[in-house]
């Protein structure tokens, strides 16, 4: 048998990545093999109902916020188009027929 052989133990320590349920998703407490897990959105894990309560909070938030700022952008992306449909009927168009040799 080679030497490499005899220390290979099939988990390399270096490459480690934590399992998603490995720790709470906003105080990053351990979770316990035997204790309840709160989980939120799918695959997001929390200690407490207080964490996952306080997460729901946050993201609420930060969606009213967005809603806001979408919006305000929406009226005055409406105010630029109703300014450029005013500018629009003061213009004088001719028509016809033009001929280009």
């Amino acid at each position: 048998m080679s030497s490499a052989a005899l220390y290979y133990t099939g988990c390399e320590d270096d490459h480690y990545q934590p399992h998603f349920l490995d720790s709470c998703f906003l105080c990053h407490r351990t979770l316990g093999h035997n204790s309840d897990i709160f989980m939120y959105r799918g695959n997001t894990p929390f200690c407490s109902q207080e964490c996952r309560q306080e997460q729901i909070e946050i993201d609420e938030a930060n969606e009213r916020k967005l809603k806001l700022s979408s919006s305000k952008k929406s009226t005055s992306v409406r105010k630029t188009t109703d300014s450029a449909k005013q500018s629009d009927t003061k213009k004088v168009a001719r028509t016809g027929t033009v001929a280009v040799s």
